[in-house]
């Protein structure tokens, strides 16, 4: 079996209908530039209040993938 490296980076997806698909928003459009995505990890869900009104849903996604060199 040959030694791989990842590489985490951070993301932050939004949504205005829920945190699951801010989280899938995140991964989805860093999918189009990455290659070899392997584990997503949400390390904090939030919310943007506006009025007195939940306006948006923002998971933080630790995302990790295959660094080549």
């Amino acid at each position: 079996m040959s030694e791989s490296v990842y590489k985490v980076i951070e993301l932050v997806g939004t949504s205005t209908a829920s945190w699951e698909e801010a989280a899938k928003n995140a991964v989805e459009t860093a999918s189009k530039s990455l290659k070899d995505l392997r584990v997503a990890e949400i390390s904090k869900l939030d919310m943007k209040v506006e009025g007195g009104k939940v306006t948006a849903f923002r998971s933080r996604v630790k995302l990790s993938f295959k660094y080549n060199t």
